[in-house]
């Protein structure tokens, strides 16, 4: 078993956090809450679980946090001098940053020139798979805890056993009929 992340260093988390939210922004979950910065209503990115889907082993970026959030907390200390910016000093420098700076910053360090593109465009990317697919829970477990992305995105919750069940057809008539050995479930024979 892996150890979480979360307990291990608080401000790594904040700094992933901090970025996940300027990506999709989502409400303060404290009125002390710094890393989400409360630039919208609703859950964003961290309540859709941006932090959880990053540390999955299987997505590829796991092993490059560490590196990730001390690379970008540079960054942001670069920027905010470059900007004549006062941090605080009790968090990590993105999360020191406003929220119009972190989002400034974003934008450069994702720009078609910037060298490092392709990081910061995957922790973007991974950020908006935890909001608009909930990539790292089943679909059931998702609406069981009431994910923001997918109820913001207007899925469609199963019904009370379980199943997904759609009456209405997208194309206005079924596919297909059913083939006679379709399990109840759903299952071909």
């Amino acid at each position: 078993m892996q150890p979480d992340n979360h307990d291990v260093d608080p401000a790594r988390t904040a700094t992933i956090e901090a970025y996940a939210d300027t990506v999709v922004p989502g409400a303060k979950r404290s009125p002390d809450d710094r890393a989400v910065a409360g630039a919208a209503l609703g859950g964003g990115a961290v309540a859709a679980g941006a932090v959880e889907l990053l540390e999955q082993p299987g997505g590829g970026l796991a092993e490059a946090l560490d590196s990730m959030v001390y690379t970008l907390n540079d960054h942001a200390a670069g920027y905010a001098t470059a900007h004549g910016l006062a941090l605080d000093d009790g968090v990590p420098a993105f999360v020191a940053l406003p929220f119009e700076h972190r989002t400034a910053l974003v934008l450069e360090l994702t720009a078609p020139e910037h060298p490092e593109k392709q990081m910061w465009v995957a922790l973007a990317l991974f950020s908006n798979m935890a909001f608009d697919s909930a990539a790292h829970l089943t679909t059931a477990d998702a609406f069981a805890n009431r994910h923001p992305g997918l109820l913001t995105i207007g899925y469609f919750p199963p019904d009370a056993d379980g199943l997904f069940r759609f009456p209405q057809y997208s194309y206005g008539r079924a596919l297909a009929p059913l083939h006679p050995q379709t399990t109840v479930t759903g299952d071909p024979a």
